[in-house]
């Protein structure tokens, strides 16, 4: 039986862009796909404006912790999607990275984060579909 494919979420502190991603993720493919998040140099909280706007969506974070992010997560991922960590990502040859434009939540509003959480979902959205297309 074959794996089931896995995603890594990566930006600086895995503390909004990374984590919605991965809420996202995990809550629209269930099970199908293996999800990690982390990031270069971790917070020590979850942006709680985050936490909000993901609780608006019916997706409760509030329990994810910020991770550093290791060379063995890469390894074990088929997609490595990064959000504005630049080249503190480590790199390895053969794995497939995605970097993904987005704002940095970090000290904006509710509306902006509103924005960036509906951008990551359409991104998300997508992404699935050419993870489990490519099973």
């Amino acid at each position: 039986m074959a794996t089931k494919p896995s995603a890594l979420f990566v930006c600086i502190h895995n503390a909004g862009r990374s984590q919605m991603a991965a809420a996202y993720l995990s809550h629209l493919a269930g099970n199908a796909i293996e999800v990690r998040s982390a990031g270069s140099a971790p917070a020590n909280t979850i942006n709680p404006m985050v936490v909000g706007a993901m609780r608006e969506e019916g997706i409760d974070i509030i329990d994810q912790k910020p991770k550093i992010l290791t060379s063995e997560s890469v390894e074990a991922s088929d997609v490595v999607i990064t959000m504005g960590c630049g080249d503190v990502c480590p790199f390895f040859p053969g794995k497939r990275y995605l970097d993904w434009k987005l704002d940095d939540p970090a000290g904006q509003g509710i509306e902006a984060i509103r924005l960036i959480r509906d951008e990551i979902r359409c991104r998300v959205e997508n992404l699935i579909q050419e993870m489990l297309q490519s099973d």
